[in-house]
């Protein structure tokens, strides 16, 4: 199946398209078929072989959604512009830190344990220590260290 679309060429931060016809399984920069027009973005402008476009078309080769709507902008064909489909990169980020934040609250959860341990440890040491003192306020006498 061909495709009408977009090939990005130019240089880095000045993008320029060529609008051409090519295998719907090759990549966009791959082999063409057929160059159809241009189009400069930042000057807003484009040069389109109308007659071309229209006999692709009519041999049945699918336009992309963007080719599609500059193509009726510039009024080369009739039609009502297509929504296009482009992914919100913000409900990414929030579904990561969503994901991200669960580990750290399972954390926070074993941290909240651990204090429970340390406090029954120093109970005991307390408890020892309380021993000891009475033994030696009872009047026995420390067995000396070695």
């Amino acid at each position: 199946m061909l495709t009408i679309r977009f090939n990005r060429v130019g240089k880095r931060n000045k993008a320029y398209f060529r609008i051409v016809v090519q295998e719907h399984t090759v990549a966009p920069g791959g082999r063409h078929v057929e160059v159809l027009g241009s189009y400069d973005p930042r000057l807003k402008k484009g040069s389109f072989e109308k007659e071309r476009i229209g006999y692709w078309i009519e041999k049945g080769a699918q336009v992309s959604d963007s080719v599609y709507n500059l193509l009726i902008r510039e009024k080369v064909i009739e039609g009502k512009k297509r929504p296009i489909k482009i992914k919100k990169k913000r409900e990414d980020k929030t579904e990561l830190k969503e994901e991200s934040k669960k580990p750290e609250e399972k954390k926070e959860a074993t941290k909240k344990e651990e204090p429970k341990a340390e406090e029954t440890k120093t109970e005991k040491t307390e408890e020892k220590i309380k021993e000891k003192n009475t033994k030696t306020h009872e009047g026995k006498l420390e067995e000396p260290k070695a």
